[in-house]
C-alpha cells in the first residue's frame, strides 16, 4: 500500500490533521514542539460519490471504497539535515513514504507557538525544503565518492550514476527540489533509485482558522502560498482547517453537514486533500458492481487491464482473457446495464487496454 507522510514544522497543525483524515485520535496533538515522535500511521479512505450511484444501480448489499496510507510525522525545524531537533528520525521516515504533504500554517492565533516566532508559510516552506535538498546533496555527494573508481573501471550503472550527480549537483545545490529537474526517460529511471527526499511528489496543505474556510482566497497567506508553489515549486496547494477536521472527528454524518453549512462550507477540506493526495500518488480508481458489493480498486495510472485485475486476485492477472468495460458516466446516464449493452456501450477490451479512472470493469478468466 502506498503511503503520504504528513510532514511541516512544528505546531503547524500536523497531527490534528492526521487524526482528522484519519478519523481517530492516535497522535498528540499539543502547542509544543515534537510531540509527535515516533510515526503514527493510518489508513485513509478515499471519498468518491460515484460507488453510491453505482451501488443504486446494482441495488449492492455493501460499499467498499479505495483506501492508502497516511504517516503522522515528527515536526522539522532548521538544522535537521545536520540532526537538529529530530532531524535524522525525521528524514529517515520521510525517506519511507511515496509522496509528501506539507502543512503549512496559513492562520495567526497567540495562544499557538510557532517556533519561528511569526506566521510567514512561504519562510516555512523555504525552511522545510532547504533541509531536505541539504540531505539530498549530502546523499549523492557519498554515492558520487562510492561510484568514481566503479567508473573508471568501466562499470556502465556506475557512470550513469555519475553523470546523473553532475547534471543533479548544482540543481540541488541552488535550492531546486530534485523532482523539478528535467531529466530523460533513462536518467528518470536512475534518479528514482537514488531515493531522494526531494525527488518525491509534494502537495501543500495550508491550514487556516475556521473562519476562514469558506473563503480561502481571502487570506493573504493562502494567497502567496498558492503563488510560491506554483513558481517555485511546480506543484499545488489545498485548503484545509485541521481544528474543524478535528471537531468533525466526533459526529456523525448528519451533523458533519450541519456543522459544515453553518460554516457556509459544502465539502471537508479533508476530502479534497485525500483525493489530491490520492492522484499525487499516481492512483486512479475502477470499479466492480453488482448485488453483493460495489468496490472502488485502486491501480496505477497506465496500468493495463491485466495487472487491474490482478489487484482483485492473482489468478485473474494470470489467466486474464478479456474484461467487459463501460465508462461511469455513460453507465449512470443509461441507468443500468441492459441499457448500457443495448446502446452498444459495454465493450470487451483485451490484454493491452489501459484502464481509466472510472471504468466499470467484470473480467472474464481462466486459470
Amino acid at each position: 500500500m502506498l503511503r503520504a507522510g504528513i510532514v511541516g514544522l512544528p505546531n503547524v497543525g500536523k497531527s490534528t490533521l492526521f487524526n482528522a483524515v484519519t478519523r481517530t485520535r492516535k497522535a498528540q496533538a499539543a502547542n509544543y514542539p515534537f510531540c509527535t515522535i515516533e510515526p503514527n500511521n493510518g489508513i485513509v479512505t478515499v471519498p468518491d460519490d460515484r460507488l453510491d450511484k453505482l451501488s443504486a444501480i446494482s441495488k449492492s448489499q455493501k460499499l467498499v471504497p479505495a483506501v492508502f496510507e497516511f504517516v503522522d510525522i515528527a515536526g522539522l525545524v532548521k538544522g535537521a539535515s545536520t540532526g537538529e531537533g529530530l532531524g535524522n528520525q525525521f528524514l529517515t521516515h520521510i525517506r519511507e513514504v511515496d509522496a509528501i504533504i506539507q502543512v503549512v500554517r496559513c492562520f495567526e492565533d497567540d495562544d499557538i507557538h510557532h517556533v519561528s516566532g511569526t506566521v510567514d508559510p512561504v519562510r516555512d516552506i523555504e525552511v522545510v525544503t532547504t533541509e531536505l535538498v541539504l540531505a539530498d546533496l549530502g546523499a549523492i555527494q557519498k554515492r558520487k565518492d562510492k561510484n568514481v573508481k566503479a567508473a573508471r573501471g568501466g562499470d556502465k550503472q556506475a557512470k550513469a550514476e555519475l553523470d546523473l550527480i553532475v547534471k543533479l549537483e548544482p540543481h540541488l545545490d541552488s535550492g531546486k527540489p530534485a523532482i523539478m529537474l528535467e531529466v530523460t526517460p533513462d536518467e528518470k529511471a536512475v534518479l528514482k533509485s537514488f531515493f531522494l527526499l526531494t525527488g518525491k511528489p509534494t502537495l501543500f496543505a495550508c491550514n487556516v482558522a475556521e473562519k476562514e474556510l469558506a473563503n480561502p482566497d481571502g487570506n493573504p497567506h493562502v494567497k502567496a502560498v498558492r503563488e510560491y508553489v506554483k513558481t517555485h515549486l511546480n506543484t499545488e496547494a489545498v485548503v484545509i482547517s485541521a481544528q474543524i477536521e478535528s471537531d468533525l472527528v466526533d459526529l456523525n454524518e448528519d451533523e458533519q453537514r450541519e456543522y459544515l453549512t453553518s460554516l457556509g462550507v459544502k465539502e471537508s477540506g479533508v476530502g479534497v486533500l485525500i483525493r489530491a493526495a490520492y492522484h499525487l500518488l499516481g492512483l486512479r480508481t475502477y470499479f466492480t458492481t453488482g448485488e453483493k458489493e460495489t468496490r472502488a480498486w485502486t491501480i496505477h495510472a497506465g496500468d493495463k487491464a491485466p495487472a487491474a485485475a490482478g489487484v482483485i486476485h492473482s489468478d485473474f492477472e494470470r489467466g486474464f482473457i478479456a474484461a467487459e468495460c463501460t465508462a461511469y458516466e455513460e453507465l449512470v446516464k443509461l441507468g443500468s446495464f441492459a441499457k448500457a449493452r443495448e446502446a452498444g456501450r459495454l465493450r470487451i477490451e483485451g490484454k493491452e487496454y489501459v484502464v481509466q479512472d472510472g471504468d466499470v470493469l467484470e473480467f472474464r478468466f481462466n486459470v
